[in-house]
């Protein structure tokens, strides 16, 4: 059985509740991402997706400079190491997540996206089959909407 470690990406940017939105929207423009673990002295405390930055930021007309704790997303789901890549893609599939933050002993020590099950062609199917629950519930809360 193969584990979270085996794929997980440990060169992650990340941020502290104190830093600003506009900080948040640098580095996910730097490092092309659309979500950035928020850490205290390593000790995950949140995220902040650019969904975050427009829902609760932009929207509510925070301006850049307000810290990432007054809109960050502090419901955390989170994996370990130590589990499997499908217990990995199941939760993923069930929180409606794309990116997994990975954490050992309180501390944040990787995270593990969709592109990182789907290139590895032993989790092709696992990351489908997570895409597939994601994308249809999604298209579902779309739909019901309109």
């Amino acid at each position: 059985m193969h584990k979270v470690r085996d794929i997980m990406s440990t060169d992650i940017a990340h941020l502290s509740p104190d830093d600003n939105v506009f900080e948040a929207a640098v580095i996910m423009r730097n490092e092309n991402v659309g979500m950035v673990p928020v850490c205290q002295d390593g000790h995950l405390k949140g995220i902040i997706t650019d969904r975050d930055i427009v829902t609760r930021g932009i929207a509510e007309k925070k301006p850049n400079s307000c810290q990432i704790n007054t809109i960050m997303s502090d419901h955390l789901v989170y994996g370990t190491p130590d589990m499997s890549v499908d217990d990995a893609a199941q939760k993923m599939a069930e929180a409606q997540i794309r990116r997994l933050p990975i954490v050992d002993q309180d501390q944040l020590v990787g995270i593990v996206s969709l592109g990182d099950l789907a290139v590895r062609s032993p989790y092709q199917n696992e990351a489908s089959e997570a895409l597939n629950e994601i994308s249809e519930t999604h298209n579902n809360h779309v739909s019901n909407n309109l």
